[in-house]
């Protein structure tokens, strides 16, 4: 067996950042920028008011003053005329100052009288003018890579980028296998029961950015997981689930090597997750889950979703970990790093009783793992651990 930061490692090493691809503005939320991406204008284009009021020139802002207003601009509309001294504007947010003005007076500050306003006493130091290009200048750039978030494809927006450049979302395959499972939906036999692992894991893998395939269920023999196999070649990246071990039906590393497996790794020293695979298989990197539960879907946090960042050009590191204070007294722990269901409130980190891999509802109820260490002492509450939140 190997520790999870070697296998982390193997499986690093088994995949590469995705080509790009240019997708529309509106398409492009949640994928990651391929490259830097430059403004194709000055935001803003114009000394624009910030508020509601008059432009005039400063020299004019005195307390008692009276200037004649001569026109009007708004967002959309500005004024074309120049401003002399002793004249003003009406203007309104977002609208172009009118030539000849640097100033805008709000308008509680004034009275007017048909064309006439008169300045009150209060000290008007406020421009109130966003300056052109107080935002960005046309050719800043947005660094890549990073994953777009809406405050990204606003700024893009306004940068006037219509198309940007992504790194294409790499496709995995998920091959359940196994004579015991059946499609949600059906009716399973005696012995039978639901391909939940895949599903999950698919919903792991749309989520963070990548696009699952939900292969058809491989049965326990050769020709089926062959067949499967094939339908996967294209993919990026193979996930297999169950039939990894060493059990006398469990054929999954034998008919990949059969197809040109070259295998990296086999078992790692963790709990939940011991009988875990990685390789190349043709030209698709290999992912090999546990087929417990728990197992595949733990798995998937600490190795398939580091592979994908990598793949989407994020870079190589572990899954986030953060720490959290235990709410109560955990026994010591054995021989594997184990990755423990838990909750986190506000009273602190509470780390479930009932740990069993085939448990989903007990990882229904989790919103983390937390992480012991091999042969990791006793805590008590009070001690910090660290934790991956899901």
């Amino acid at each position: 067996m190997i520790t999870v930061a070697d296998a982390l490692a193997e499986l690093f090493s088994l995949v590469t950042p995705c080509d790009s691809e240019i997708v529309p503005l509106r398409l492009a939320a949640g994928r990651v920028l391929a490259q830097p991406v430059s403004a194709k204008r000055t935001q803003p284009p114009f000394d624009a008011s910030a508020m509601d009021g008059y432009a005039l020139a400063r020299t004019d802002v005195r307390a008692g003053v009276t200037l004649s207003v001569i026109g009007e601009a708004a967002a959309g509309h500005g004024f074309r005329g120049d401003v002399a001294t002793g004249e003003c504007v009406r203007i309104f947010t977002g609208a172009p100052l009118p030539k000849g003005t640097d100033h805008v007076i709000v308008q509680e500050n004034v009275t007017r009288d048909g064309d006439k306003i008169t300045l009150d006493n209060s000290p008007n130091d406020s421009s109130h003018v966003r300056a052109a290009g107080g935002d960005f200048k046309e050719g800043a750039t947005l660094s890549a890579p990073r994953q777009l978030r809406p405050s990204d494809i606003a700024l893009l927006a306004a940068m006037n980028i219509a198309e940007v450049p992504v790194v294409r979302k790499p496709v995995v395959a998920i091959i359940a296998t196994g004579d015991e499972l059946v499609q949600p939906g059906e009716n399973p036999g005696p012995d039978q029961i639901i391909a939940s692992n895949s599903y999950g894991l698919a919903a792991m893998v749309d989520a963070h950015g990548a696009t699952a395939r939900l292969l058809p269920i491989a049965r326990d023999n050769a020709a089926s997981l062959e067949l499967t196999f094939d339908l996967a070649a294209s993919a990026d990246l193979i996930v297999t689930i169950g039939g990894a071990s060493v059990g006398d039906h469990d054929i999954v590393a034998q008919v990949a090597e059969a197809k040109g497996l070259q295998r990296a790794f086999y078992k790692v020293a963790m709990r939940p997750g011991k009988p875990l695979m990685g390789g190349r298989i043709g030209t698709s990197a290999m992912l090999g889950l546990p087929g417990n539960p728990v197992s595949a879907m733990v798995c998937g946090h600490v190795f398939l979703l580091p592979m994908l960042r990598k793949m989407l050009g994020l870079g190589e590191a572990p899954a986030l970990q953060e720490t959290a204070i235990l709410s109560h007294d955990l026994a010591e722990n054995g021989p594997r790093e184990h990755y423990m269901r838990g909750r986190v409130t506000d009273d602190g980190l509470q780390v479930f009783s009932r740990q069993d891999s085939a448990l989903l509802s007990v990882l229904s109820e989790a919103n983390c793992l937390a992480i012991r260490p091999p042969h990791d002492h006793a805590r008590r509450a009070g001690d910090t651990l660290e934790i991956i939140k899901l």
